[in-house]
This record gives C-alpha cells, sequence and structure tokens, in this order.
C-alpha cells in the first residue's frame, strides 16, 4: 500500500508552507537543505504536522484544501 502525505510546515519568516509526498523524510531533507525553492530563503524549518493518506487523490485534495482561504482558517484552528 502507497502512502501520501500532506505537511505543514512553519518557515522562519512564520508564515506556513503546504505540500505533498509520498515520501515525507526524504521531501524535509529536501527543503532542510534549500533544495525546494519555495522554501530555500525562508530557512530554518519546522515541521508542525502532517496527515496521511492510503489515496493520492485524496492527499492532493486536500493540500489544495489548505492553500485556499477557508483550508488556511482550519489549519490554523483545527491542525497547528
Amino acid at each position: 500500500m502507497e502512502t501520501h502525505y500532506v505537511y505543514i510546515l512553519k518557515c522562519a519568516d512564520d508564515k506556513f508552507y503546504v505540500g505533498c509526498t509520498k515520501n515525507l523524510f526524504k521531501r524535509l531533507e529536501c527543503h532542510q537543505k534549500g533544495q525546494v525553492n519555495s522554501t530555500s530563503y525562508r530557512l530554518p524549518l519546522e515541521l508542525e504536522t502532517y496527515i496521511v493518506f492510503k489515496n493520492q487523490y485524496k492527499a492532493f485534495k486536500f493540500e489544495k484544501y489548505l492553500k485556499s482561504g477557508s483550508g488556511r482558517a482550519f489549519r490554523n484552528k483545527r491542525l497547528i
């Protein structure tokens, strides 16, 4: 069974980054090494939370939701 992770990082500028990946630990390592353009200038990063999905479609859909206005409100109230 393949799992997918939706994760939330807190960046040095006190803003959040939301992403989705199949390999959470490898992706976090890429973030920390500055290999991800969206976060390379916002180091250091801290993993706030992650959610595991069995279904890739649902993971990507939830990531997209967390990047919306109501998703950001949900994140702030329920996830961090």
